[in-house]
């Protein structure tokens, strides 16, 4: 009897893929992913048992058409478990979930759990397996030696996540090479390093060039060669510490290609806080390496399950579709991602959140503006870090230009490397503003002082406090800058800001904290409320950022208490206003480590908020890992929000009523989130129970036309519903 894997609706049956094949090509495939972290025999293991369960009768007929539901994965685990009573259970966590997601161990009640299923009584007979698949000897089975710098449990459970990655990717993509030859044949997306890094050396030698002989521009130079000089040393964790405007893009980019080729490495992940400052690089990228290089994955990217047959209008090219499916497994030379795709990714359950993992292993990973690596998940990240340097053959680059004061946090065994020589030096060279600590000012001191100046931007924490002050300076030349604002709008707002700074026409701009993250704007006077110490350096950041003045004004105020939110902001204000006053600058490089120290010592354990490492600790030595109960709480944004799509302009009008009769609607989500904002769980309520949104399609909750202008301000966007807003 022949035992078949997959059947396919458009040949005959005896074209069906074999079982004997699928697993036997999974096994190598798997192996070759899990060999770049020397687990090679465990991957091929789990390849050859993860579909055993399908030689039963019952799943055979499934296949034939047979409406019944079959079991199929816990045959496999059952049998690893079985197999070896070390590796085993790390193989049965690996094949229990390779369709469903990594499980708990759970206890025997719990039937989803991993325990529960390894208890099962009643499963289908597999046993003709044994007629087809010859297993190894479970003394041929190695388990990696790990160095369990950070823990032996958390290097055991980063080990299953990263083998559970290499067994699913291989399942996918042998099963599409049987079932999808076409689809297949458009992977092979890793172009080589050593040429895409001459590329590079000829764009910055002609960037050098043709660059003006300033001071500014040969302190880039420098940064650029302690980059390449730097680039040989061997793999670990390095700090580049790069004030703003110092060309850290460029230069970490060719320290990452220099050192992933120097080491036979795979690839370079860009990881970025924000989806601005992802697509800002991005564009570089591309523009040096060509489109097919470089994957750009984050929220805005991430393609919909449900619409995988998308209309040839919308994906037209081989690019696209190349781009797509790189984004399913990072197989690309350069990936630009977010902190949020990264990060919780090493800690997520799911098979299409975990597929990329094996691919993280061999790389060059550049986390730009190390400081905002959230810090009520601190402690988990640099572990993860710390793990992924210690046993996954991984370069970690810390780059900023306030380093979080993170040593403390790290193994003994890791010690970072500074690329640049002299970072106080290069500091001094690019300091560009002075900052001025003025104490309380009230909303209507601080406006008249805003009016004082013909240019001045004024960032405040909170977008009430942006909506009051803007409101009391709403003259000519003034514009509010907030997440009320669709991201399309605020690009429009920008464009004028930039252009009326250029002519030297009246712009004071009130905006929130978004204007901070890697907006490319110019002010000769900023004024920041009271914020911890990174957020004000990356305020400076906004003030003489092209260096056009001897030094620009950055003033730090304490705003009347609505200004300033209890919690997270308040508790980083007083540690920022108690540098300000012990520092004559307090944007120095020992202001910034002392502020961080104090930081990270007055939370405590709340650089664990979620206690992550206490959940793989419990019960570490028994292997009892709780994988989903950590995806679930291991969430670095609020999620309790839903987008609302803004029919700002034409453009947005015409995609809507595309997707109001299209087939496949959630191909117009990625274009019609620079129409969305985001509104909380409670004002979205309140938004339907007036009724001022319709449903299209299904799934985009659009402001209605007809109340458009009621509701939506061209000066400040998405108007409150509630005086709380």
């Amino acid at each position: 009897m022949k035992y078949y894997a997959h059947s396919d609706s458009e040949k005959n049956k005896s074209e069906w893929h074999l079982l004997k094949h699928h697993l036997e090509d999974t096994a190598k495939l798997a192996a070759g992913f899990a060999g770049s972290f020397g687990a090679e025999k465990l991957g091929y293991l789990a390849g050859l048992l993860h579909d055993i369960g399908k030689y039963s009768p019952e799943f055979q007929r499934r296949l034939e058409g047979d409406k019944n539901k079959v079991d199929h994965s816990t045959a496999g685990a059952v049998e690893a478990y079985e197999y070896h009573k070390v590796f085993g259970k790390i193989l049965a966590y690996v094949i229990a979930g390779h369709h469903c997601g990594l499980p708990d161990w759970g206890s025997k009640a719990d039937e989803s759990s991993l325990e529960g299923r390894l208890n099962k009584e009643s499963l289908p007979d597999y046993s003709a397996y044994k007629s087809e698949i010859g297993l190894p000897k479970p003394e041929e089975i190695v388990v990696p030696a790990k160095k369990a710098f950070v823990g032996a449990g958390f290097s055991m459970q980063f080990l299953i996540r990263f083998l559970y990655s290499a067994l699913v990717d291989a399942d996918f993509l042998d099963t599409e090479r049987a079932l999808n030859l076409e689809k297949a044949s458009l992977r092979d997306n890793r172009a080589s390093l050593a040429e895409m890094l001459s590329v590079l050396d000829i764009f910055l030698e002609n960037k050098c060039c043709s660059a003006p002989d300033t001071l500014v521009n040969k302190r880039r130079a420098e940064i650029l060669a302690s980059c390449r000089e730097k680039a040989v040393s061997r793999p670990g964790l390095f700090t580049l510490t790069v004030p703003t405007g110092g060309g850290k893009t460029l230069s970490s980019i060719a320290f990452a290609l220099k050192h992933a080729v120097t080491h036979g490495m795979d690839r370079i992940i860009y990881v970025i806080p924000y989806t601005s400052i992802i697509e800002q690089n991005a564009a570089v990228f591309r523009t040096i390496f060509g489109e097919e290089k470089v994957l750009e994955h984050h929220s805005n990217f991430t393609y919909p399950e449900d619409d995988s047959r998308e209309t040839e209008s919308e994906y037209h090219t081989r690019v696209t579709e190349k781009l797509k499916m790189a984004s399913e497994n990072w197989d690309m030379s350069i990936v630009a991602t977010t902190n949020v795709q990264f990060f919780e990714s090493l800690f997520a359950a799911r098979s299409s959140r975990c597929r990329k993992l094996h691919n993280i292993a061999n790389s060059v990973i550049i986390i730009d503006e190390a400081q905002m690596i959230p810090t009520g998940f601190l402690r988990p990240c640099i572990n993860a870090l710390a793990e992924l340097i210690a046993n996954y053959n991984t370069t970690v680059v810390l780059c900023t230009a306030t380093q979080p004061a993170i040593n403390k946090f790290l193994p003994p065994e890791i010690k970072p490397l500074e690329i640049i020589d002299d970072p106080e030096g290069l500091y001094r060279t690019f300091q560009r503003v002075s900052v001025d600590h003025m104490g309380e000012l009230s909303d209507d001191s601080l406006a008249e002082k805003l009016l004082s100046h013909n240019q001045v931007l004024c960032i405040v924490n909170s977008k009430k406090h942006a909506r009051i002050i803007f409101e009391k300076i709403q003259y000519e030349g003034a514009f509010h800058l907030s997440t009320r604002m669709c991201p399309a709008h605020r690009s429009q707002v920008l464009q004028t800001i930039r252009e009326r700074l250029k002519k030297g026409e009246n712009c004071r701009v009130v905006s929130t904290q978004l204007i901070e993250a890697g907006v490319d704007v110019d002010f000769p006077v900023v004024y920041r409320s009271s914020a911890g110490i990174d957020s004000i350096a990356q305020s400076a950041g906004r003030c003489n950022r092209e260096g056009l003045r001897e030094k620009g004004e950055v003033y730090v105020f304490r705003p009347e208490k609505h200004g300033l939110p209890a919690g997270w902001l308040s508790r980083t204000a007083v540690i920022g206003d108690g540098i300000l006053r012990r520092y004559p600058d307090p944007l120095s490089l020992d202001a910034v480590k002392d502020y961080f120290s104090m930081l990270y010592d007055i939370e405590g354990e709340e650089l664990d908020k979620e206690r992550i490492m206490a959940e793989i600790k419990e019960q570490e030595k028994l292997l009892r890992f709780p994988f989903r109960r950590i995806a679930d709480k291991f969430k670095l944004i609020d999620e309790n929000t839903t987008a609302v799509v803004i029919p700002l302009d034409y453009e947005c009008r015409k995609l809507l009523e595309e997707a109001r009769w299209s087939q496949f609607p959630g191909t117009y989500a990625r274009k019609l989130q620079r129409y969305s904002v985001q509104v909380y769980e409670q004002e979205f309520k309140e938004m339907i129970r007036f009724g001022i949104l319709e449903e299209i399609a299904g799934r985009f909750y659009v402001l209605r036309e007809d109340v458009y202008r009621a509701h939506y301000s061209l000066e400040m966007g998405l108007l409150p519903c509630t005086d709380s807003m």
